[in-house]
C-alpha cells in the first residue's frame, strides 16, 4: 500500500485583500488543483481564532503527485497570473508530507479541524508526536479521525497532526504526552469549514 500524501497550506491575506483572496481560492485555485490527477480532496477552512487565518487541505493519492507533470504544469513558475498576484500578497506556509498514521485516510466532513505542527524532529521525536496525537485524541468523544503527516524540515522531519471532530476540540492538553516532540510544537490552532 502507498501511503496517502497531503498538501497543507496556511495563509494570511491582508484584511483589505480577503475578498479577492477568497474569490481566487474558490473560483480558480481549488478547481485547478482538483483537476490534477491524484488530488483527491480540496477543502478550505477558517481559523476560529488566531493565525494563520486560512487553511487548505489537499489529500493526495501519494506524495509523488507533487512531482507529476500534471501538477508541475500548473504550479510554481507556471502558476496563473492571478495565483502569482494572490500568493505575492498573502503570507503562505506550505507543507507536503506523507501520511504516517494511519496511512490511507482522506479528509472527511468535520465541524472542526485541529492542527498541530512539530518542527525538525528526530526519528524518536516523530514517534513521540504520533503517540501523543493518538493518546490525546483517539477515542475522544466527537473526534471522527486523526491523521499524522511527516515531511522534510530544515534540520529534521516536520510533522503535522490533523484532528477532525464534530464538536469543539478542547483548548488545553498536556504537552508532556508528546514526550521528545513537546518542545518542537510550534502551532496549535482550530479551524471550521469555510
Amino acid at each position: 500500500m502507498t501511503n496517502k500524501g497531503i498538501l497543507l497550506v496556511l495563509m494570511n491575506p491582508p484584511p483589505a485583500f480577503e475578498e479577492e483572496f477568497n474569490a481566487w481560492y474558490d473560483t480558480e485555485h481549488i478547481p485547478e488543483r482538483l483537476a490534477v490527477p491524484g488530488f483527491e480532496t480540496g477543502l478550505r477552512y477558517m481559523a476560529l481564532a488566531g493565525a494563520p487565518r486560512y487553511l487548505a487541505i489537499y489529500d493526495l493519492a501519494a506524495l509523488a503527485v507533487m512531482d507529476s507533470p500534471d501538477y508541475l504544469r500548473v504550479a510554481l513558475d507556471r502558476s496563473s497570473p492571478w495565483t502569482k498576484r494572490v500568493t505575492a500578497r498573502a503570507r503562505v506556509q506550505r507543507f507536503t508530507g506523507e501520511q504516517i498514521y494511519p496511512g490511507d485516510r482522506v479528509t472527511g466532513r468535520a465541524a472542526r479541524i485541529g492542527v498541530l505542527r512539530f518542527r525538525d524532529l528526530t526519528p524518536d521525536g516523530v514517534a513521540a508526536a504520533v503517540q501523543g496525537m493518538r493518546q490525546t485524541y483517539e477515542g475522544r468523544a466527537g473526534v471522527s479521525q486523526i491523521r499524522v503527516f511527516a515531511g522534510a524540515g530544515t534540520r529534521g522531519t516536520d510533522v503535522f497532526g490533523v484532528v477532525e471532530a464534530q464538536a469543539l476540540l478542547p483548548d488545553a492538553f498536556d504537552p508532556a504526552v508528546f514526550g521528545a516532540a513537546a518542545d518542537a510544537l510550534d502551532l496549535v490552532n482550530g479551524y471550521t469549514p469555510f
